[in-house]
């Protein structure tokens, strides 16, 4: 999986995932009025709002990014009706031929960690037959508990052909209250990074490890730094657009042959038409100005790479 999102990211010169994290006062108006039309003000009206936005915007997108990554906390806070809606999303831009990172941001140990990991990149056997789950291509996990949670994700991993993106160093403000602390003269985030290349070794692609990591755009020069603790690993980089990060200040996450890293925008992209750059769309042309947003995006990064590379 990561060599085909390798491939994808260089065919379309777009080394970018757009977060489908879709929050009721994203959608506009006129989705919600029809799904409650349809189905009442409830859960399953307001799932079936998220299902209508979200496949719109991947309608509109689909041929100019390799990824997505859907946010499972914004469909959890609608119930089961909300993860039918998660599992339907997976489902459909897999049938778009996007590779799919699941943000699931699971963390645990033992059975339970392997219990997470069979439902979201493995299969759970039932009597005679295998299922499926969630079924995504990587899961983002914690790796706080040290490598009894890590290791039951990767022996997946292995056996079904995906991958992971562990937390090193995240966009949040207050991330550096744990992550920054210093151990034997090293940043904990450091010692994190290390601990992904190591686990990257266990399982490789043609290039890159299977094995990824997740650094924050809003701490440029971390990601340089980690950049070099982790040169076969791919870098998950939220934190472009809406929590400030550019394109000039991402080319230290790139490895030389112009990979090793995609950049993340969420609202930056699904919720664009209500940017006053894009406002033009107006709510009816919601997904329009999603695809506008993501040109701007690939032109930005790849305006930077240009000149840094």
């Amino acid at each position: 999986m990561i060599d085909k999102l390798c491939k994808k990211i260089k065919k379309l010169q777009a080394p970018i995932v757009v977060g489908l994290d879709p929050m009721l006062d994203y959608i506009p108006p006129h989705l919600i009025e029809k799904s409650f039309n349809e189905y009442g003000e409830t859960l399953l009206g307001a799932s079936e709002a998220v299902w209508q936005y979200n496949k719109q915007i991947v309608d509109a997108i689909y041929d100019l990014i390799p990824a997505v990554k859907p946010q499972i906390a914004m469909y959890e806070q609608l119930g089961i009706e909300g993860l039918k809606v998660y599992k339907r999303t997976v489902d459909y831009c897999k049938e778009k031929d996007l590779t799919v990172i699941g943000d699931v941001k699971r963390g645990d140990i033992g059975s339970t960690s392997a219990a997470y990991a069979t439902a979201h990149l493995g299969r759970i056997t039932v009597g005679s037959k295998e299922y499926s789950l969630f079924d995504e291509d990587f899961a983002t996990v914690n790796p706080y508990l040290g490598s009894d949670g890590i290791k039951p994700f990767i022996d997946v991993c292995k056996k079904e052909g995906k991958g992971l993106f562990i937390l090193v160093k995240t966009s949040n403000p207050s991330s550096g209250e744990f992550q920054d602390q210093e151990i034997d003269g090293k940043p904990l985030y450091e010692l994190v990074g290390e601990k992904v290349a190591q686990w990257g070794e266990e399982h490789m692609g043609e290039n890159y490890s299977y094995i990824g990591a997740v650094v924050g755009a809003t701490y440029p020069q971390m990601g340089k730094v980690l950049r070099n603790i982790m040169p076969k690993s791919f870098i998950l980089v939220p934190g472009y657009g809406a929590q400030g990060g550019k394109g000039a200040d991402l080319v230290h996450y790139f490895n030389k042959d112009g990979l090793g890293a995609i950049v993340n925008s969420s609202r930056g992209i699904i919720a664009a038409y209500k940017q006053d750059k894009y406002v033009k769309f107006g709510a009816e042309n919601f997904a329009d100005a999603s695809r506008e947003a993501v040109k701007d995006m690939i032109k930005d990064i790849d305006n930077a790479l240009k000149t840094a590379l």
